[in-house]
This record gives structure tokens, sequence and C-alpha cells, in this order.
């Protein structure tokens, strides 16, 4: 994996070509990138970073943005229920509650 500007790329290695190739992950935009070396797929992956960026500000358009923070969750009624009120219990809010336990998680 690499990270570049709040960017992540995903790299997998193709013996038969004997290349490199990536793609950026999390984006409704599509993004790739290729090298023969570490160094070249790690230069080539920020030039495409740099390159979207400033394609995008040339059309004056909002670069897509991996990860906003928002997590959309469907949970059974019982299930959600119970941990709103466990997340009272312990004078949460029911995203931070969920936030935390999710870091533990990790």
């Amino acid at each position: 994996m690499l990270t570049y500007k709040g960017y992540t790329g995903h790299v997998e290695y193709d013996d038969e070509a004997g290349i490199f190739h990536g793609e950026v992950l999390d984006l409704k935009d599509v993004i790739t990138f290729q090298g023969k070396s570490v160094e070249e797929i790690e230069q080539a992956f920020r030039e495409s970073i740099d390159d979207y960026l400033e394609f995008c500000e040339q059309r004056g358009e909002e670069p897509d943005k991996p990860f906003s923070g928002r997590l959309m969750l469907r949970l059974p009624p019982t299930l959600h229920r119970k941990v709103y009120v466990r997340a009272l219990k312990e004078g949460k809010s029911l995203n931070q509650w969920i936030a935390e336990r999710l870091e533990n998680a990790c």
C-alpha cells in the first residue's frame, strides 16, 4: 500500500509482464499507475495523484476524496436499540460509542 496526500494506492506485481501496476483505492474516479521497480511505482503513484489533482483544478471540479468519515450502517432495529441504550449508559453519543468500538477492534 502506498499513501500520498491522503490517497491510498494498492500495488500488485505482474511477473509475466515484469511490472508493478497499481490503482488508487476508494474513489469513483479511476487512477492507475505502473512501474518496473519500487522506485518507479512510488514515483508513478505520486505523479498520478498530482496529475489528477491538477486535472480537477483545471476543470474547476472538486477532486474525489477517499473516506469522508461518513459511514452508512444498517442494523436490525433490536441491535440498534441495544447499541443506543449502551451508549447512553456510558454517557456517549451513538456515533462516539460506535467509533470507539471500531477503533478498539482495529
